[in-house]
């Protein structure tokens, strides 16, 4: 029942996260849709991890090359997607405010898809054959 409630939880921060984005990018007074190239990070953004962890055959080492690249690539993903709406701001592309919203859009997902980690990827005793 706890993998339930979580994913409701999980599923209800994605919806206001990608709430924000879109009213960055649809109200009236914004009305440029160019910060939705964001969505591109969200999808990428999982992907080096779980290939890292699909790879990786040492679980117990404290140091793997393997993960460690993952993160720095996942880091990097992260960085440019909120570098993005800051750059298209800065040459006027977008308003400041549409930039503001666009921005705790993604750090609505960003910390939803860490989440999704933290409470799906730890243990053994959680398999998706039970969905």
């Amino acid at each position: 029942m706890a993998g339930i409630k979580a994913l409701v939880g999980l599923s209800f921060t994605g919806a206001i996260g990608l709430t924000f984005l879109l009213l960055g990018c649809a109200l009236e007074q914004y009305g440029v849709y160019w910060p939705m190239f964001v969505l591109i990070f969200y999808v990428l953004s999982p992907i080096p991890i779980l290939i890292s962890r699909r790879v990786s055959d040492d679980v117990d080492s404290s140091s793997n090359a393997c993960r460690e690249l993952a993160y720095f690539i996942t880091t990097g993903i992260v960085v440019s997607a909120f570098g993005l709406p800051i750059i298209l701001a800065r040459i006027s592309t977008i308003q400041w405010g549409a930039c503001s919203l666009v921005m705790t859009g993604n750090a609505v997902i960003f910390f939803t898809i860490l989440g999704f980690f933290v409470v799906f990827g730890g243990g053994d005793d959680f398999s998706w054959e039970q969905w």
